[in-house]
């Protein structure tokens, strides 16, 4: 085993004694929480190593970056999921292989990503990406429609061709009065996934921690935790 593998290998088994301790105390079954890998600015045979090391979803967040490194890996076991801002223009690479789209936050992208779904004869997970800090009618600091809009938004993707409404996805707000309240921010977030099932009882999909505050996602009811930096370490100048 090379050292970066064991590396990897190592922050791997401290990450998943984080998950399974954190569902043990919040009474949850391990089977319960998906672990998504998210592999921005990291090569393509890191992606091949967790792949070896039993990882099977990993998470990009810049297409330009995304692009060649799933080319790359292209036969591997993986379902690639997108979580950054989308522009409608790269709507068309992201989905020649992201499966899962976690970051729909407006009625333009819903649209853009239907008309590729169905031009290509797919079927594309989506969340609706909420923001805890939006204003009534406004976007997030960092994408994300506010709470208000999840309702409409999830209902467009509902009813969008090619399209299926997975649940929703948030990042713990850096403003607002989320501020710093992770678990009140995913507790928020669990809220608004109730009450999203009672309309779509198949979006169950709640997509919220990272490496930080992956534990009060897990305590609040998150099923899929994206963590980067505590499997892959923080790269030199990146912070």
């Amino acid at each position: 085993m090379t050292d970066r593998k064991e590396q990897l290998a190592a922050n791997l088994a401290k990450v998943e004694e984080r998950i399974t301790a954190a569902c043990t105390a919040a009474g949850r079954d391990r089977s319960e929480v998906t672990l998504v890998v998210v592999t921005k600015t990291y090569p393509a045979s890191d992606v091949r190593l967790l792949v070896d090391l039993g990882v099977r979803h990993v998470a990009e967040n810049r297409d330009q970056d995304a692009a060649p490194k799933a080319a790359a890996c292209a036969d591997a076991p993986l379902t690639w999921h997108f979580v950054g801002q989308l522009q409608t223009n790269k709507v068309r690479s992201v989905l020649g292989y992201a499966a899962e789209v976690q970051s729909v936050d407006r009625a333009r992208l819903v649209t853009a990503l239907s008309r590729e779904a169905v031009r290509t004869g797919r079927e594309v997970g989506c969340l609706v990406q909420v923001a805890l800090d939006a204003d009534e009618g406004a976007r997030g600091e960092r994408g994300g429609v506010g709470p208000d809009g999840v309702g409409e938004l999830a209902d467009l993707i509902a009813a969008a061709e090619g399209l299926r409404l997975d649940g929703l996805m948030t990042v713990a707000p850096l403003s607002g009065p989320y501020a710093g309240r992770q678990r009140a921010a995913f507790g928020r977030l669990m809220d608004l996934s109730t009450a999203l099932r009672s309309e779509h009882p198949a979006a169950n999909m709640v997509s919220a921690g990272m490496s930080g505050d992956l534990e009060e996602a897990v305590a609040a009811g998150a099923t899929h935790v994206r963590v980067g930096s505590a499997v892959l370490g923080v790269r030199p100048g990146l912070g």
